[in-house]
Formats: structure tokens, C-alpha cells, sequence
């Protein structure tokens, strides 16, 4: 095999991983499994972009996301569209767009770029999430 084949076939295998990664935390987070939907999240993840917020560690997400849903805020969570941006054996980095709908019908949609990475245990997870501006989503192509 060439060179280019066996970089397709690494891409593909990248493409595959994040969009089974995608398809699972909607899935988890939108039927509130808590435990499931932080199976897929590093206990080192840090979030940025999040407004009023310098960073948001594991134990944030985790405090606020358990609360929610079992006070049953959360309605659905979607992922639509995939552009990878670098994969190494270890590491996948790509953006997408998450839509969140709240119980109460409020609808938010915004580019995020996510890095999974590979963890001692085999699992892929987030290890960094950013929220994008509406102007850098736009500029990426993700959102009109």
C-alpha cells in the first residue's frame, strides 16, 4: 500500500471514531445516562469558550450536567456536520455543530471543536472542548 492509501485509511478510521463518539454523547446525554455520557469524557477535559467562564473543569460539567438531568432540562442533544482538522494514532481534533434543546423549549446551536483522545483504558474521550464564536462557525462553514 501507498503512502496516501494507508494516510485515507488513517483518516477514515479518524472519521469513523469521531462520528461513533458523536453518535453515543447525544445518544447518552439526550436519554440523561449519566454515567454513560461521562464514560466518554476525560476526567482532565477542559472547556473553553463558555461564556462568563474562563474554563470548565470535569467536575464542573459533571455537577451541572448531573443536576440537569435529573431535573429533566435537557430535552436533546445533536451533532450535525464533521470537518477534521488533525488526527495522530492517539489523538483525533474536529469541529461540528451541537445543537441543545432544553425541556422548556429554548434551542442553542454552536460550533465546537472537540480533541478526543486515546485513554490508558482504550476508550476515546474528550480531553478539550472549545466553543466557537457564530463568526469563527461561520468562517469554518458549520453554521449560515
Amino acid at each position: 500500500m501507498s503512502q496516501d492509501q494507508d494516510q485515507k485509511i488513517a483518516d477514515n478510521e479518524a472519521i469513523a471514531i469521531a462520528q461513533k463518539w458523536l453518535e453515543a454523547s447525544a445518544k447518552t446525554a439526550t436519554n440523561r445516562q449519566f454515567e454513560e455520557h461521562f464514560n466518554l469524557i476525560s476526567k482532565k477535559v477542559v472547556v473553553k469558550g463558555v461564556p462568563d467562564y474562563d474554563s470548565i473543569s470535569y467536575d464542573d460539567w459533571a455537577r451541572q450536567s448531573e443536576q440537569e438531568f435529573k431535573d429533566g432540562v435537557l430535552e436533546s442533544v445533536g451533532y450535525e456536520g464533521l470537518k477534521m482538522v488533525a488526527t495522530n494514532d492517539h489523538q483525533i481534533m474536529f469541529k461540528t455543530v451541537e445543537t441543545v434543546c432544553a425541556s422548556d423549549g429554548t434551542r442553542r446551536a454552536h460550533g465546537v471543536e472537540i480533541l478526543l483522545t486515546l485513554e490508558e483504558d482504550g476508550v476515546w474521550r474528550v480531553t478539550q472542548e472549545r466553543v466557537q464564536t457564530d463568526d469563527e462557525s461561520r468562517h469554518d462553514g458549520l453554521m449560515m
